[in-house]
């Protein structure tokens, strides 16, 4: 009788039209200006996809200059510095004066390499939809065919209100927090304490935002990004709270405002050579199976469980930890 083929996990574990997460890069580095954005994409080259580079034309383009910091951007995305093809932008809020301008340049110049194109501030879904239009309008006039994702954060009262429907839209691919906005929106009633690395954690008004945040995402296959950690050198309290937003949290994406925080986070949000031990002795005897239950150390496994491990082995490539050949063949290619 002849060896059925192995089923791939992504077509054993999930039913047609289930929410998936696009597999993100597990650290979202931001970058403004030019010789940081240049030294970050030479970053990338070096590490790898691991880490995705924003470069910022909200906070880094000067006032007044935010078309030429776009030109800038466009460039740096199209040009031969980005390697990796995981170089986006973050532009203006949508009532920015030049927003517009700011989206069809980048879209102009980028539009064909643009992983995603991240929109600050909205008040709610209609803000999200507003930008959306933007970009398809831009794309329309520049023949770019695809649609570029959006992604967006959330840092007002009103986009949490409504994170379900933000985490819902179409074309958002990944929502963050904006911790310090969040922060300064509640007019001095949730101490500055809060902005720190491990003051975030403790505030219920914070920790409320982010689990309502991560919860809209997993609910409609998106990936949650937790926020920035602004003490800029302190590896120790980094850590501490990448793990905190990985284990606890649930989140699956991180941001980095310095290069020294990269490494740090992606290591953060690995998992330990154990547990990709574990899921591979797993995922592959399930293989084996057909992904039928089996028993593996005296417990029960099925697709249940099949779907965690494979969310963790996914997480383990994304992270740029080392496969063996086989596993690497036979779920990510060669």
């Amino acid at each position: 009788m002849p060896t059925a083929e192995p089923i791939h996990p992504r077509d054993a574990l999930f039913e047609p039209g289930e929410p998936v997460a696009t597999p993100l890069p597990v650290c979202d580095h931001y970058s403004g200006v030019e010789a940081r954005m240049r030294k970050s994409l030479a970053l990338q080259a070096e590490m790898g996809p691991v880490f995705d580079v924003t470069l910022d034309g909200e906070d880094g383009a000067p006032v007044g200059g935010e078309i030429e910091h776009a030109h800038l951007c466009g460039e740096l995305i199209a040009g031969p510095e980005n390697r990796h093809g995981r170089v986006g932008a973050r532009v203006q809020p949508v009532d920015h004066p030049r927003f517009e301008q700011v989206v069809d340049v980048l879209v102009q110049r980028a539009g064909h390499r643009l992983p995603y194109l991240t929109i600050p501030k909205p008040r709610g879904v209609a803000d999200v939809q507003r930008a959306a239009e933007a970009v398809d309008a831009a794309a329309a006039r520049h023949g770019v065919a695809r649609a570029i994702p959006l992604h967006t954060l959330v840092e007002t009262h009103g986009a949490l209100r409504e994170v379900q429907a933000i985490a819902a839209h179409p074309r958002i691919e990944s929502v963050s927090f904006g911790l310090m906005d969040f922060v300064s929106a509640h007019r001095g009633a949730i101490p500055q304490s809060a902005m720190t690395a491990a003051g975030q954690f403790d505030h219920p008004l914070i920790v409320r935002a982010k689990l309502e945040i991560a919860a809209a995402c997993h609910g409609y296959g998106k990936t949650p990004s937790h926020c920035v950690v602004t003490e800029l050198k302190d590896m120790e309290q980094l850590q501490a709270a990448a793990e905190m937003a990985c284990r606890a949290l649930g989140y699956t994406r991180m941001w980095s405002i310095h290069p020294a925080q990269i490494r740090p986070i992606v290591e953060a949000f690995a998992p330990t050579a154990a547990e990709v031990d574990q899921a591979i002795e797993i995922l592959l005897a399930a293989q084996a199976a057909q992904w039928a239950p089996i028993r593996h150390h005296d417990q029960l496994h099925d697709r249940a469980s099949y779907r965690y491990f494979w969310h963790l082995l996914e997480r383990a490539h994304r992270t740029g930890q080392p496969l063996p050949g086989e596993v690497q063949a036979a779920f990510f290619g060669a």
